[in-house]
């Protein structure tokens, strides 16, 4: 299955969070946290991704193991299935102002002949993805796919968009990498874990890091690091302009008549009308928004997927349209080019 590159938001509680995960188990992770994002944000999943709640609040989901690979050359079922058996083992350990809590991940996994696998996860486990109390990373989901190693994924999110992070002290980072007990000296840990994470960073990742130790006073003894983002070669252009389109005002691209429209008609909030700037930009420059969906006010609002999205579906619509009456045009030209061409041959050599 091709990754499609895009920006995944991840609770903070989720980033810091204990747990000593594989590569694939993260995988899964990155997966998951997709597709609680899409459903939130009112998406409809690809019909291979599922993720439905039962009648006792859990919910099921169901994916295809392809989506756990690296790349149409990594068929490594065996450690797809290892991964959800480990995380059927497993508990997250992270704690709040409020409380400590340790949450089962998965249950019940399985895959089935057609290459899908399918496990519960509990509401905690959902909530816990969500909880952005404590703020939240964004990351884009083919670079945290790409990585070999478990601690350059750790190091990305905790990175990921930042521009400066508090110093973290020795033993907290080994208690987020789960090495509290691998790494006795710190300097192996820094060589071993730190410096291989940044390595791996530079060499795939939008954002790497330089570092300063910190040692406790009147010894040489390290006890804290203090991490400094920084952007490599590695950036999305795509994504980086989506970015910055996002932070500038909607106002600059679309009359404010129509923003107020779609606002006051069809409850679009301020948010929804920059996820979908590009649609609506192209829009408005092919026909007037307000004409087309004035007499749609009341199918919107009785639309079972709501006004927004029906409003979205009409411009799409309409666009579509738009570019098969313009590709049809195109055809009748050429068509009518090559036949004035065979005409003016046939002339010529009298055929």
């Amino acid at each position: 299955m091709k990754i499609t590159n895009k920006d995944v938001i991840q609770s903070y509680i989720i980033t810091t969070a204990r747990y000593d995960f594989s590569v694939y188990e993260k995988r899964i992770l990155f997966r998951l946290i997709e597709m609680c994002q899409f459903q939130l944000e009112g998406k409809k999943l690809d019909k291979h991704f599922q993720l439905e709640r039962n009648l006792f609040g859990d919910y099921i989901v169901s994916v295809p193991i392809s989506a756990f690979l690296n790349g149409e050359d990594d068929e490594n079922y065996v450690r797809v299935k290892q991964a959800l058996r480990d995380l059927r083992n497993k508990t997250i350990e992270y704690e709040d102002d409020k409380e400590w809590k340790l949450i089962g991940l998965i249950e019940k996994p399985k895959f089935d002949k057609r290459g899908i696998a399918r496990f519960e996860i509990q509401p905690e486990i959902y909530d816990a993805i969500f909880n952005f109390s404590k703020g939240f990373r964004r990351y884009e989901l083919d670079t945290v796919m790409s990585f070999s190693s478990v601690y350059a994924m750790r190091m990305y999110e905790l990175i990921s968009n930042q521009e400066k992070l508090y110093p973290y002290s020795i033993d907290t980072l080994k208690l987020m990498f789960k090495v509290q007990d691998k790494y006795t000296l710190t300097a192996d840990f820094i060589r071993r874990v730190i410096d291989a994470a940044k390595a791996e960073l530079d060499e795939k990742s939008p954002y790497s890091f330089t570092y300063k130790t910190d040692t406790q006073k009147g010894s040489k003894k390290i006890t804290s690091i203090q991490f400094f983002p920084y952007k490599t070669k590695n950036v999305d252009e795509t994504l980086e302009k989506s970015r910055l389109e996002k932070q500038i005002s909607i106002g600059f691209s679309l009359d404010r008549s129509v923003i107020n429209y779609l606002k006051e008609n069809f409850l679009f909030e301020t948010d929804e009308i920059k996820h979908n700037r590009a649609l609506f930009e192209e829009a408005d420059k092919n026909f007037n928004i307000i004409d087309l969906i004035a007499d749609k006010k009341r199918a919107a609002h009785d639309a079972k997927k709501g006004p927004q999205a029906y409003v979205i579906g009409i411009l799409k619509g309409e666009l579509k349209k738009l570019k098969e009456k313009k590709e049809a045009v195109v055809n009748k030209e050429q068509v009518y080019k090559v036949n004035n061409i065979a005409a003016s041959l046939a002339n010529k050599f009298k055929i």
